[in-house]
């Protein structure tokens, strides 16, 4: 999906500043929050990594963009446990004193018309596009390089594709690539920067160079 996580190459949010040595937890709420997501996995049976990111994404813009990133964890997972009958509303909100926002539902038909590549298609040094394509569910193309096109770097063993391992879909592996693009192709950009981007082989298609 294209949601408000989904910032690469988009203007106006100025410099990531850099806390000289962060504590991973500046407060106690934030190791709790952490610690439920941690014990997710025995909670809810359909529990993925995948699945959980796109709580998070669901988040209605106005929600995400203000709050912390353990909060947005907090948010993520308390729809998680909600949808999955684990915790109740009324009951999390009679507790919390208050509302507790959630992240929106899940689209009614999440998945892209993404067919399977169970076999690599691609080499180090050849050239790829990222296919142009829209996703209602979860997705790790970022929309800054869909259309674009790069160069292989790097082909890496099968993993989970993430847009099925999100949404319940039985399980399918494809290959990984590392993908380089210049920034000029990416955002017309000066200069000789580039970057590199971990894309699934059906995300890709071949080109000629």
């Amino acid at each position: 999906m294209r949601g408000i996580h989904d910032l690469g190459g988009m203007y106006g949010f100025g410099p990531v500043v850099r806390e000289p040595d962060e504590p991973v937890f500046h407060e106690p709420w934030q190791e709790t929050a952490f610690a439920v997501l941690m014990a997710a996995g025995t909670l809810l049976p359909d529990f993925t990594a995948d699945a959980y990111r796109h709580s998070v994404e669901r988040m209605s813009p106005a929600h995400y963009l203000p709050v912390h990133y353990y909060e947005r964890m907090l948010t993520g997972i308390t729809t998680m446990l909600v949808e999955g009958g684990v915790l109740d509303l009324a009951d999390l909100e009679a507790r919390a004193g208050g509302t507790f926002p959630l992240a929106l539902p899940v689209a009614a038909e999440p998945l892209a018309d993404l067919a399977p590549q169970p076999e690599g298609r691609f080499s180090v040094g050849q050239q790829v596009r990222v296919r142009q394509y829209h996703s209602q569910g979860h997705t790790r193309a970022p929309s800054f390089c869909r259309g674009k096109t790069g160069t292989v770097l790097h082909v890496a063993p099968k993993f989970a594709f993430p847009d099925t391992a999100a949404h319940g879909g039985a399980r399918r592996d494809e290959h990984t690539y590392h993908v380089e693009f210049t920034a000029r192709e990416l955002w017309d950009a000066d200069g000789n920067d580039t970057v590199v981007v971990d894309l699934w082989d059906s995300y890709l298609e071949g080109c000629q160079p």
